[in-house]
């Protein structure tokens, strides 16, 4: 009987790639060692992933989320900050608004060809020429902190090195609100059993990630 009753199956997850790979395979792993009849498959790329059509049972989403027939549970929040190394800043100075941002030099993140999108903040939005154009966050990250410039990203892609003293946070006062982090899923009331305890392994550890405190975290 207690064998019937343990968990078992493949359970598929999906996260956009470099929070997935720091804050969501770690839990994948805690999972998997708490019920050993269980697999996982994990896909952390950064786009969309349609549950549905790609037939994945949960999905880490950083945004606001769209109506859908999916079921969104909230784990937290994020802000997305802009950040440059202390050699760039003491060069090129520190900017004290979007407006001054203007002649920077600009890492610049693009995704699936797209070029770049006008920075937002609370007061609008900020159009720029990139110096350094990448579709890697980490890339662009590394970027900032060896100096190229100002990259703007989410507050966990930087955290480290924030704290390190690598990057800095800029305009802080100015940041648009934090995005909400759900997870997301398409089973409605009726969830089954090993996808419930996955969802709430997963909702209470991420809870208590600090890169989820959204504009308390690194102020």
């Amino acid at each position: 009987a207690g064998a019937q009753a343990e968990p078992a199956g493949l359970l598929a997850l999906t996260a956009p790639s470099m929070f997935g790979r720091l804050h969501v395979a770690p839990l994948a792993a805690e999972f998997l060692q708490q019920y050993p009849r269980m697999r996982m498959k994990l896909l952390l790329v950064d786009r969309v992933v349609s549950l549905l059509d790609e037939a994945q049972d949960l999905a880490v989403r950083i945004a606001h989320l769209p109506d859908s027939g999916l079921t969104a549970v909230p784990v937290g929040a994020m802000r997305r900050v802009i950040v440059a190394s202390p050699d760039y800043l003491a060069r090129a100075g520190e900017p004290r608004s979007p407006r001054e941002l203007v002649g920077h030099r600009i890492v610049a993140g693009y995704f699936d060809g797209q070029g770049m999108t006008p920075w937002r903040f609370r007061e609008g939005s900020q159009a720029l020429t990139p110096t350094l154009m990448v579709n890697d966050s980490a890339a662009g990250i590394a970027a900032a902190e060896a100096g190229v410039g100002l990259a703007r990203c989410q507050v966990y892609q930087a955290a480290e090195a924030v704290r390190a003293g690598r990057l800095r946070i800029v305009l802080a006062d100015h940041e648009i609100p934090a995005a909400p982090v759900h997870l997301v899923h398409a089973a409605g009331r009726r969830v089954p059993a090993p996808l419930r305890l996955l969802i709430d392994h997963m909702a209470a550890r991420l809870r208590d990630q600090p890169v989820l405190a959204g504009e308390a975290f690194l102020r």
